[in-house]
């Protein structure tokens, strides 16, 4: 179970006898069976006692503690999950799903949930009343405590004892002072040290406070009290829903645990039968056993109907008596609604009532014997017993002579079964085993004995008697010879002929139980060939098959390609001549406006030279309002200037005007190359405006020159020139993005400029 009340749920079943609550009960474990065994699985959460908390919530004005509304907290959220697991799982399991019930708003849970922590104490946020209460409890104490720490601070260091501080003595805040000091604070002695030289003082100028501090208390007590009655209210209406919800989480823990269980034993859900119907085991296991073990021989026993009295012999320690428990252990399971460890296809009747003599009940002090308690409970057996009833009886006829044991154990079993009573009783005596063959509808069985070990096997045999193997084992154990041939003598000849036969009959069945295990082993291996043969067969059909539709798919597929191919180039055709069209549109357009354009900055350009040439050493402007000095003409229609630190290069096109006569031929610094020189630039000195213009001169040589970056030096100054430098970068698309230069770069007083 997932819970204490699960696991008291589960102890409080009792064996019940109205067949159709007992088949609804099987049909849940069923299907709790099915949804453990499905990947989305079934897991229900435990929920918390609140019984008693229920109780008192139902009385009118009564108020909860706070471990009560925790109580009913979790179980309002117990409840909620388990109601949303049972509908999760209710499209697999119907009658699983039908348990749930419905629940309180979320609301109510919630508001529980902020008002109380896990251990029943009201947070300072549950009202606004007990937040103010509770910070005026602390603001008095703290001023209590100030006033009692300063006073102990200025008190004579012998009227205090070493390591002295504020404490409490009886609710009020104190201060030990010593008992023999000469001067110490008036006030109200709480109590004394345990030696009785401390006492532990209020002194008379902190009463006050104190007095503060206990009505600051007793306000937060009535708040609390406030706020604990309202949660209270706020649940009573919603009572009943409550405790509908409680028991829903109980009933799912309690299904849980019974699906559980026998799926970790491997059990599957028996048919129920009607009392006086027939009794079908498969794969039984006494449970017991099972779970002190972990494993148990199983047994398939099997009554027909009529067949309502087994009697099972065989030796000591053959596993007669576990049988005899395991059979009534599980049709108690079965009535108590929990399917105990058998295998599918079993069936069992429903019992009226239960009725087992097994082992030894002699009493000293109730003056009874071994035989006197049999003879008690065949009393009780006889006094109750009819067609509905199962009865198990152990050792029957044991504990007094044998003949007289054997025939009241023959009377016994005769008239039970004459009132249908379903019987179960193992024996010793041979007579007994007879009594098969002289009533219909008594059958013999017996525990299974291997005689060349002469050890038990455990497993059960429909039909024929047990042999008991008493002087095999005694002979077996070193017993006398003569002692042992003697015993034999003794024995009537029609035992010895009944153990003759009996020892005929286990040699036989052995021999047709090996024949049948080989033969079955023979048809295991040719059914597996055959499979191996059929699994051949199938996928060679398989892939013929699959052969056939990807040859067809693959014909069809190339046709739809082909005139998918087709289409796709007609259309594209189209589109060409129709795009070609509007190209050479466009393109006449532009080169009438290049043409128009080129004249124009041929016109410009010329103008400029004409004002004073263009040579090495002339001082120029750019049509972005920079100025730079000529430092090489090249051939290609470019220039490379040099403006200020920058060396760039750039169309003719862009000089707007010649500003100066050449000064001398052009230097080339030979360690720079046009790359090198769009880098960095260094604006130190410069006012913002020239700085600008160098900005963007210097972004178009670093991005005529496929540079990753520019580095630019502006120095940190007021700041003017970096802001303008910002500026103009935040506003250029062509950066990616920029920042302010690593410690070893330059710090704040040059930024780092990356390109798209």
């Amino acid at each position: 179970a997932a819970g204490p009340l699960g696991v008291e749920s589960i102890l409080a079943r009792r064996p019940r006898t109205d067949t159709a609550d007992i088949d609804r009960d099987l049909e849940l474990v069923r299907e709790g069976i099915a949804l453990l065994r499905d990947a989305e699985g079934f897991d229900i959460v435990a929920a918390p006692e609140i019984r008693s908390a229920l109780d008192r919530l139902r009385i009118e004005g009564s108020v909860l503690d706070g471990l009560d509304l925790v109580a009913l907290k979790n179980a309002l959220t117990a409840s909620r999950l388990v109601a949303a697991e049972l509908k999760r799982v209710s499209s697999r399991g119907a009658m699983v799903g039908a348990l749930a019930v419905p629940v309180p708003e979320r609301r109510i849970e919630t508001r529980l949930e902020t008002s109380l922590d896990e251990q029943g104490e009201l947070v300072d946020n549950a009202s606004p009343g007990l937040l103010r209460a509770r910070r005026a409890v602390q603001a008095a104490r703290e001023k209590l405590i100030k006033k009692l720490e300063s006073m102990l601070r200025g008190a004579d260091p012998g009227a205090v004892p070493s390591g002295a501080s504020v404490t409490m003595r009886n609710g009020r805040y104190v201060i030990p002072v010593r008992r023999d000091a000469r001067v110490r604070p008036t006030g109200i002695v709480h109590d004394e040290s345990g030696s009785a030289g401390t006492l532990f003082i209020e002194p008379a100028d902190a009463i006050d406070l104190g007095n503060a501090l206990r009505e600051a208390v007793s306000d937060e007590a009535r708040e609390v009290l406030a706020v604990l009655r309202e949660l209270t209210d706020l649940l009573r209406p919603h009572h009943e829903e409550i405790r509908a919800a409680h028991a829903m989480c109980v009933a799912a823990d309690d299904l849980q645990a019974r699906a559980r269980y026998a799926r970790s034993v491997d059990a599957d859900v028996p048919a129920i039968g009607a009392p006086g119907s027939s009794i079908e085991l498969r794969k039984a296991r006494h449970p017991v056993l099972l779970a002190q073990a972990g494993d148990a021989v199983s047994f398939d026993l099997v009554l027909d109907q009529g067949e309502r009295t087994l009697v099972i012999s065989g030796p000591n320690a053959g596993g007669k008596t576990v049988l005899l428990k395991a059979v009534g252990l599980s049709v108690a399971l079965v009535q108590c609604g929990i399917a105990p460890p058998l295998g599918t296809g079993s069936r069992v009747p429903v019992c009226t009532r239960i009725i087992a003599d097994i082992g030894d009940h002699q009493s000293i002090a109730a003056n009874l014997s071994t035989f006197s308690a049999h003879l008690a409970t065949l009393r009780e057996i006889f006094a109750s017993a009819d067609g509905g009833t199962l009865v198990l009886l152990d050792e029957l006829g044991s504990g007094t002579d044998p003949s007289e044991g054997a025939a009241l154990a023959w009377a016994t079993l005769e008239a039970l079964h004459a009132r249908g009573t379903l019987t179960l009783a193992t024996t010793h005596l041979g007579a007994l085993k007879t009594l098969a063959s002289a009533l219909p509808g008594v059958v013999n069985g017996s525990m299974e004995f291997d005689s060349a070990t002469l050890s038990p096997t455990y497993r059960f045999q429909k039909g024929v008697p047990g042999r008991s193997y008493g002087l095999a084992i005694a002979r077996r154990l070193g017993v006398d010879s003569a002692v042992l041939a003697r015993a034999e003598a003794q024995v009537p000849e029609r035992e010895r002929a009944l153990d003759a036969l009996l020892h005929d009959v286990e040699r036989r069945d052995q021999a047709i139980r090996a024949r049948e295990a080989e033969v079955e082993e023979r048809e295991e291996v040719a059914a597996s060939r055959l499979e191996n043969l059929e699994a051949r067969e199938t996928l060679a059909s398989e892939r013929e098959t699959e052969l056939r539709r990807q040859e067809k798919d693959a014909d069809q597929r190339a046709r739809r390609q082909a005139r998918d191919y087709l289409l796709e180039a007609r259309k594209r055709v189209e589109e060409a001549i129709a795009a070609a069209a509007g190209e050479a549109k466009d393109a006449r357009r532009i080169v009438e406006e290049s043409i128009g354009a080129l004249r124009e900055d041929s016109g410009r350009v010329a103008a400029g030279r004409r004002a004073g040439g263009l040579a090495g050493g002339q001082h120029v402007r750019l049509s972005t309002g920079t100025k730079a000095r000529v430092e090489e003409i090249r051939g290609d229609g470019k220039v490379v200037l040099v403006a200020g630190s920058v060396r760039m290069t750039v169309p003719e096109e862009e000089i707007a005007e010649v500003l100066s006569p050449p000064a001398g031929p052009p230097v080339r610094p030979p360690a720079h190359t046009e790359s090198d020189a769009s880098f960095e630039i260094d604006l130190r000195g410069m006012r913002a405006d020239e700085a600008e213009g160098m900005v963007l001169s210097a972004l178009d040589a670093a991005i005529s020159a496929d540079n990753p970056f520019l580095r630019i030096i502006h120095g940190k100054g007021t700041g003017a020139v970096r802001e303008r430098v910002h500026s103009v970068l935040k506003g250029d698309r062509r950066v990616s993005r920029y920042a302010l230069a690593p410690a070893n770069q330059g710090g704040s007083g040059a930024t780092i400029v990356e390109f798209r």
